[in-house]
């Protein structure tokens, strides 16, 4: 018999699995940060251009100014001491420079250190123009720069606005900078969400389609050619998976029709012939072949015609629980209380009455425990048997595997019980894993996600 069931599982799970590391659940502010960080950088480039070229010349150019109206003054006053007071008056009313001369006066040797860009252009500015001893004060008064000059046998003072030593294309720089990236990044941000939208949809779509359910509504593809071909081609797969599992159930229910006709006439005929020990001999062995048909047939079938709905899987595992109980089995079942998720309740029924079975048969106690963990549903199965060998755990799923060492052959079924278990916990988007028991046998661990 076919084991794709198992296969279409693995293959569900792996395209689910591939969209997820595609699309990460922070999926939408890495793309906003792949705009973000290069608009960060242009702007700091921008920035620096404007500050290291723009900014410094504008403010040379207005230091130079400032000096060459100072520099006028100083030349004036040597041609006319005598009009001191209508040159600063004009100066005042046309420059916006106030004047003070101090007789006398004696600036100190030691010239005051400079901060600033603006200091240390105006003091360059000064040394070019005016080429007098001098000394700047930006930091007394807060609208105003302050500048001694050492004349002759007097100090001129001049208190300059700062208006003038500073350009307002700053301020306008600088709005329009924050304002435009402002309005870049909304833009960014409407697009990259209408372009991670149709991608979230799709991995919705995988993820539903992997783990056995139907989908809510028919997936459309939509968003970019990427996306669109991508949904396409998903729903292309998705498709012809449910048309060769449609295909699959349908040769195998008649498969299954055609074979129990004739063991039904045989079953007729031996009942016709008496109770002798040969006849009970016959019957045992059509009975054992049925038996085996049926399993071979569930585990080529996959329970893949079964829709998926929303139950307490904690209710299915208590029932198991109970049903094993009263039929002798020495079973000690715990849950978690309700695990409602969606599910295909038959299916995941055999899955853990199989697993039941199984330790059963080799231990004589079986534990049963089902519970959240995190983003996923787990059911335990511990046994007190002999357990397998860690390095044939692996080969236990395989259909039709035997082990000798720690099953007996006579007694250990057709060997499809792990491998049906296995493939209805793939057909939900799981998987179940083989460990050591902590009561001293063997741990099937049934993991499902959520």
């Amino acid at each position: 018999m076919s084991d794709a069931p198992g296969r279409v599982g693995s293959a569900a799970r792996s395209v689910r699995l591939a969209i997820k590391s595609v699309l990460p659940k922070r999926l939408f502010g890495r793309a906003l940060m792949i705009i973000v960080i290069p608009l960060i950088l242009l702007q700091v480039v921008s920035a620096w251009i404007f500050y290291d070229r723009h900014w410094d010349t504008v403010t040379w150019r207005l230091s130079v100014s400032v000096t060459g109206d100072i520099a006028n003054v100083i030349e004036q006053l040597r041609r006319d001491p005598d009009a001191r007071e209508e040159i600063f008056r004009a100066v005042r009313r046309n420059q916006e420079l106030d004047l003070a001369l101090y007789p006398g006066e004696i600036l100190p040797n030691q010239q005051n250190e400079l901060s600033g860009l603006l200091e240390t252009l105006l003091a360059a500015a000064m040394e070019e123009r005016v080429r007098r001893p001098f000394v700047i004060d930006s930091q007394s008064r807060d609208e105003q720069v302050i500048i001694h000059v050492q004349l002759k046998d007097a100090v001129l003072t001049t208190a300059v606005p700062r208006s003038r030593l500073f350009s307002s294309t700053t301020y306008i720089f600088i709005l329009w900078m924050v304002g435009t990236s402002l309005v870049l990044f909304a833009v960014a941000s409407i697009f990259m969400r209408n372009q991670v939208r149709p991608i979230r949809r799709l991995a919705r779509a995988v993820e539903s389609f992997g783990k056995g359910r139907e989908p809510e509504e028919d997936f459309k593809p939509e968003g970019a050619l990427e996306i669109r071909q991508a949904a396409g081609a998903f729903n292309l797969m998705s498709e012809r998976i449910r048309r060769q599992v449609r295909q699959r159930t349908d040769m195998l229910s008649g498969v299954s029709h055609d074979l129990r006709t004739p063991l039904t006439r045989m079953k007729l005929q031996i009942a016709m012939l008496g109770e002798t020990p040969e006849t009970r001999e016959l019957s045992a062995n059509v009975s054992e072949m049925e038996k085996m048909i049926q399993d071979y047939l569930t585990f080529a079938r996959g329970e893949g015609g079964e829709k998926s709905v929303e139950c307490d899987l904690g209710q299915i595992v208590a029932d198991l629980g109970s049903k094993w109980q009263a039929g002798g089995i020495a079973l000690d079942c715990h849950v978690e209380g309700k695990i409602v998720t969606w599910l295909k309740p038959n299916a995941l029924r055999r899955c853990i009455d199989n697993l039941i079975a199984n330790a059963s048969r080799y231990g004589t106690q079986v534990w049963v425990h089902a519970g959240r963990r995190g983003q996923a549903i787990e059911v335990l199965v511990d046994d007190n048997g002999p357990g397998i060998p860690e390095e044939e755990r692996e080969d236990a799923f395989r259909p039709f595997y035997r082990l000798d060492r720690s099953r007996n052959p006579s007694t250990g079924g057709t060997g499809l019980g792990l491998s049906i278990s296995r493939d209805v916990a793939r057909t939900h988007g799981g998987d179940i894993f083989l460990e050591d028991s902590p009561h001293g046998g063997l741990r099937a661990r049934v993991r499902l996600p959520i």
